[in-house]
């Protein structure tokens, strides 16, 4: 049975043009994504930008045929795209564990990706292929067998580990051989540099968006603000102050062929306008007009100042001719004093029946005669009275009304007269 997943039948599907997708291309060349990607990152596949935008990328139908008619198909391919962890590589290697990480620290092994464990620990890979042509190599003898060099061991004694360092010189090969203008290279550089540090060298704001914009995501995955997202950033950052000084080196280049191939584009100038000069007005401008519908709430008079001057003051506040006749006082009711009790006098009956209103007149009335309204005078009230009141009096009970109707028709209705009782 072959190792190839690819399906004859599935090669009459309709592709978009000459090109095809990542996912497509690895089905039909027997890889899987992460053993594609990888191939992509070596240079071993070539890719094409996707002309539909979205800075995707497709792979040409050209390149599938041309990887396919090599010799051992797909067992080749999958050859040079193997990696192993630190355990297999000892055992490829025929070393101790021990000293195959030693040699990895100090840079003499130089992993090609890495991934985090469940305990968020980094995981180094590498290639079988460089692994094979180092143990055979006649030069490395010395270091896979015998006593580690006395510099060598100095090195480890100071803590010096060159794989993320290694790692990060490897990514970037494949982030400027992926780059397609010189704004793309600069934001390649610019991605293993921190945000600090990029600002100081492209202090055109217009011009560090720019750089932005190219630069890639990270190599890693997670989700945004995970610790597996900041261990990430922090290996794909540059550490050591040789490796930024270079950095900053390449990018200040880079930014500076780009500036003269293709400059940022910069929004158009546009000068403020000259402030208008303010004009005087005069004070009656400012003023708002009288209200000619509304009454005056308070009048003002003209009062001659000892020095001689006329000034205005305030007059009492008006009141409508209304009101002050209404708050006139009322004279009080004459009420009969007897003794210190007060006595109401009672009315009989036929002088209540006399106090009936008496029915309307049909006449017409005369026509009002004009209300002559008395002169404004102060309201004056009235001094208490100096003796002493007693208890007011008992008011008498309003008169029942008569009962209308059912009266008329009782005094109407005959009655039968009752015996009298002896």
């Amino acid at each position: 049975m072959s190792t190839s997943t690819f399906d004859p039948a599935r090669t009459s599907a309709p592709v978009h043009g000459s090109t095809c997708t990542p996912s497509r291309a690895a089905r039909e060349l027997g890889l899987k994504p992460g053993e594609f990607d990888l191939a992509v990152r070596l240079g071993h596949i070539r890719t094409v930008p996707d002309e539909g935008g979205g800075g995707g990328r497709r792979v040409d139908r050209a390149e599938i045929d041309r990887l396919r008619a090599q010799d051992g198909f797909p067992e080749s391919l999958l050859g040079r795209v193997r990696v192993v962890g630190t355990a297999e590589g000892s055992a490829l290697m025929e070393i101790p564990a021990a000293r195959f990480t030693r040699l990895a620290r100090l840079g003499l092994i130089v992993p090609v990706k890495f991934y985090l464990n469940r305990y968020r620990a980094v995981v180094w890979l590498y290639l079988v292929e460089e692994l094979r042509q180092f143990a055979t190599g006649s030069e490395n003898a010395r270091l896979l067998k015998g006593r580690t060099p006395e510099t060598l061991r100095g090195q480890l004694a100071a803590g010096v580990d060159l794989r993320a360092r290694n790692w990060r010189g490897r990514h970037l090969g494949f982030l400027l051989r992926q780059a397609g203008d010189s704004w793309a290279r600069a934001g390649a550089v610019a991605a293993l540099l921190a945000p600090a540090e990029v600002a100081d060298i492209v202090k055109d704001p217009h011009e560090r968006a720019r750089v932005n914009r190219f630069r890639p995501s990270p190599a890693g995955r997670g989700a945004p603000d995970s610790p597996a997202a900041h261990i990430t950033e922090q290996l794909m950052t540059a550490q050591d102050g040789d490796e930024i000084d270079w950095l900053r080196s390449e990018l200040a280049r880079a930014v500076e062929e780009a500036r003269d191939t293709s400059p940022a584009p910069h929004p158009a100038h546009r000068p403020n306008p000259r402030p208008a000069t303010p004009v005087a007005h005069p004070i009656s401008h400012l003023v708002p007009p009288p209200a000619t519908h509304l009454a005056p709430r308070a009048a003002v008079r003209l009062v001659r100042h000892p020095a001689g001057r006329l000034i205005p003051r305030p007059a009492a506040r008006l009141r409508p001719v209304a009101m002050r006749a209404a708050a006139r006082p009322i004279a009080p009711m004459a009420r009969t004093v007897t003794g210190a009790t007060w006595e109401t006098p009672k009315l009989s009956r036929a002088a209540a029946s006399s106090s009936a209103p008496a029915p309307r007149s049909r006449s017409p009335l005369p026509p009002p005669e004009p209300a002559v309204l008395p002169s404004p005078e102060p309201a004056v009230r009235p001094a208490p009275p100096s003796a002493r009141r007693g208890p007011e009096p008992a008011r008498p009970a309003p008169q029942r009304p008569s009962r209308g109707l059912r009266a008329w028709l009782r005094r109407r209705s005959p009655r039968s007269t009752a015996p009298a009782r002896g």
